[in-house]
């Protein structure tokens, strides 16, 4: 099955690469395997290819490539860094990076995911970033894909297989997984404090004296740069982080430790204040359409987290 090549992956000029290496949207375990191929020297509209996290591999340095790529997480989850910010989907979601973004992707332990490359202007994709879920049939024909020639014939079934799949990209459904972040520096050093520390629970008052504004002055900057009041920017992260966790395995019990609510119940809460789901139900409608069963991946295990079973 071919694979993706490093060499071939187009590197950002010297401005940007040091924009890029000095944001710190790294998530501890999500690692990925890119081998042996340069989408952009595919002569076809689109191609699909499947990458695996092996035990030694480490998350491809940013880069950048002409092709769109659709990123669809088949096991495990996938986290895309790019310069405005953390994106994380789970298994049945994906993470739409278009052409000229620069960008890294990374996988979790013992991840599978296929990443789609599009050419700009065939597709009916967003020009920015962004997240999705996948239906059952998309994902099948975009896997069916991955196992066909790269450079397939113009005229034949994998040609009308590829504009099905264009067809149905238009269908996908957005999914609010993204944790904003803009240049601003106060910004970024906010935001890697929150991702060093998550369960830091310092309030509006506390953050603006420890970068030295006023809490007006400190509330007005979080809105202009991230679109978010402060406390729901901070929840934003903690609602990215939560999938990544739920995808790994994490209880509920465990993920409401790390992110430092007072019990399940109120990470429960926020979860499907948000998510419109609890943390529970979220994951199952995501992993059983693939095949996966969501009770091995330890979502409960408190009185607070088995709550959100039956909701």
């Amino acid at each position: 099955m071919p694979k993706i090549v490093r060499k071939g992956a187009k590197q950002p000029d010297a401005s940007t690469i040091g924009e890029a290496v000095s944001r710190p949207w790294d998530v501890t375990g999500l690692r990925v395997s890119f081998a042996a191929l340069d989408p952009d020297e595919l002569a076809r509209p689109v191609t699909s290819f499947l990458i695996r996290r092996e035990v030694d591999d480490d998350e491809l340095p940013i880069h950048q490539h002409r092709k769109g790529q659709l990123v669809v997480a088949a096991e495990g989850s996938v986290m895309c860094r790019t310069l405005d910010g953390l994106r994380i989907v789970p298994s049945n979601g994906a993470v739409w990076i278009p052409g000229e973004i620069p960008h890294s992707v990374s996988m979790s332990d013992n991840g599978r995911a296929y990443c789609l490359f599009i050419t700009a202007g065939v597709s009916p994709l967003p020009n920015a970033c962004a997240t999705f879920s996948i239906n059952p049939m998309l994902r099948e024909m975009i896997f069916h894909l991955a196992n066909q020639p790269p450079l397939y014939p113009l005229e034949g079934p994998t040609s009308r297989l590829v504009q099905v799949i264009l067809d149905e990209l238009a269908h996908m459904k957005a999914e609010p997984l993204h944790f904003p972040v803009s240049s601003h520096p106060r910004i970024q050093r906010i935001a890697t404090q929150l991702l060093e520390a998550p369960d830091d629970r310092r309030t509006l008052k506390e953050w603006a004296a420890a970068v030295a504004m006023s809490e007006r002055s400190f509330a007005r900057l979080v809105l202009k740069h991230t679109g978010m009041p402060f406390g729901r920017w901070r929840q934003q992260l903690h609602i990215v982080m939560a999938v990544q966790r739920l995808s790994m395995g994490a209880t509920v019990q465990a993920i409401s430790q790390e992110l430092g609510y007072d019990s399940p119940s109120a990470f429960t809460a926020m979860f499907r204040k948000h998510m419109g789901q609890p943390p529970r139900r979220y994951l199952r409608d995501r992993t059983e359409v693939v095949g996966i069963d969501a009770g091995s991946a330890r979502v409960s295990g408190t009185k607070g987290a088995r709550s959100d079973e039956a909701a």
